[in-house]
């Protein structure tokens, strides 16, 4: 008797299941573990926030079936906050899609949009996502290498012809997961260009759009000319607003696009739950304060571990969105030889960078999602182990 089918016996256990799975299994032996591996806020929910999903949950009408493609309410708020921040006008009945997160929504458009052998181009180094939906969906993933020295951008014009002819979706993601690297808008443009020259849809994930650093400010693809011919856009209300367990999000952009990753999502799932799409539409109309607070925090902590890793001798360049730092392995190891022997030694918990695509080998990725004080504590152990 088969208990899994093909493709779920080609899909290895997803990286961060095992890693806590790891982090259990150090706990029950009384280790002090540092988790710096998975991208989970540790800074709370903003109270504002929490007290209207409190509100939201005491109304009987937002406790039965939620509407399948989003309250007007939540998809008119993603709308006008695309007006406010990119300029970028959205009808919120045709070109705003509400989500169970921005992973379900993209596990869910490869199916929506390729069938059975057709190519998806995948960054590489990228969230792991992309590449095992499309293997789910029989799929066949295109590694486009992101090197330090393009600025961790793909360069469209080495793909192969025969590559791009049995294209049928692209992925770009940035503030980048794991890499940390932004672009400016004119990369969008040249972007969006390619995608139409090729008849190639690209599906933007934007997840980190509002973590950043300093006086950048990440642009939506959407502001490139033409772009919702060919794209759309995931964003998430988990990073911006530490959201994560409340699993919202939304896609905007293509009405086609998005009309196809409807219907897929229709007759597989009945939407979120309305209260928390409410909460989240009053967390975008609301005092935005708590972003910039946020962002401070990311950013005091950011300064400490690139001081710490610097003073080891680890090379890792200043991020400019998102809360991760992309740094480089010791010499001598390779990224999963040197996560093993860090986590085994010293109880600390990063992530190798071959675990999110060939081309980040010689890389490991630190989540800025605890305090200060345990990321100086995490870098002094890592610091005693290299010396050992």
């Amino acid at each position: 008797m088969r208990y899994a089918s093909i493709r779920v016996g080609q899909i290895p256990p997803y990286l961060f299941a095992e890693i806590n799975q790891k982090k259990a299994a150090l706990l029950n032996k009384g280790v002090d573990v540092i988790d710096l591996g998975i991208g989970d806020p540790d800074l709370p929910t903003p109270p504002h926030i929490v007290g209207r999903l409190a509100d939201e949950l005491l109304k009987p009408a937002n406790l039965k079936y939620p509407s399948f493609i989003g309250c007007l309410e939540f998809r008119q708020a993603v709308a006008d906050f695309y007006k406010r921040q990119f300029g970028v006008d959205l009808d919120p009945e045709t070109e705003v899609l509400a989500l169970i997160g921005s992973k379900e929504g993209i596990a869910h458009l490869v199916p929506a949009l390729i069938d059975p052998g057709d190519t998806v181009l995948i960054p590489d180094p990228s969230y792991p996502v992309y590449r095992m939906a499309t293997l789910l969906a029989n799929g066949t993933p295109y590694p486009m290498p992101l090197l330090q020295e393009n600025n961790f951008e793909p360069d469209f014009e080495v793909i192969p012809p025969e590559v791009l002819s049995e294209a049928k979706l692209m992925f770009l993601n940035y503030p980048g997961n794991p890499t940390a690297a932004t672009v400016e808008p004119d990369f969008f443009d040249r972007a969006v260009a390619f995608a139409k020259t090729h008849q190639i849809p690209i599906a933007h994930d934007s997840a980190y759009n509002m973590v950043t650093f300093g006086d950048y400010r990440a642009p939506s693809i959407l502001q490139a000319a033409d772009a919702k011919e060919v794209a759309v856009e995931f964003g998430s209300f988990s990073k911006t607003y530490n959201m994560t367990g409340m699993r919202i999000g939304y896609a905007v952009g293509n009405k086609k696009i998005l009309r196809a990753l409807r219907v897929l999502k229709s007759n597989t799932d009945t939407g979120q739950f309305t209260p928390i799409q409410l909460a989240a539409a009053f967390a975008l109309n609301s005092d935005q304060s708590c972003i910039a607070a946020h962002n401070r925090i990311y950013e005091e902590r950011m300064a400490a571990v690139l001081e710490g890793l610097a003073a080891i001798g680890i090379k890792a360049d200043k991020p400019r969105g998102s809360f991760f730092i992309w740094a480089r392995v010791p010499e001598g190891f390779t990224s999963a030889g040197f996560v093993t022997s860090v986590l085994e030694k010293t109880g600390v918990i990063v992530t190798p960078g071959s675990a999110f695509g060939e081309s980040g080998e010689g890389y490991f990725r630190i989540s800025l999602s605890v305090p200060t004080e345990r990321l100086l504590d995490a870098i002094e152990r890592i610091k005693e182990h290299i010396r050992l």
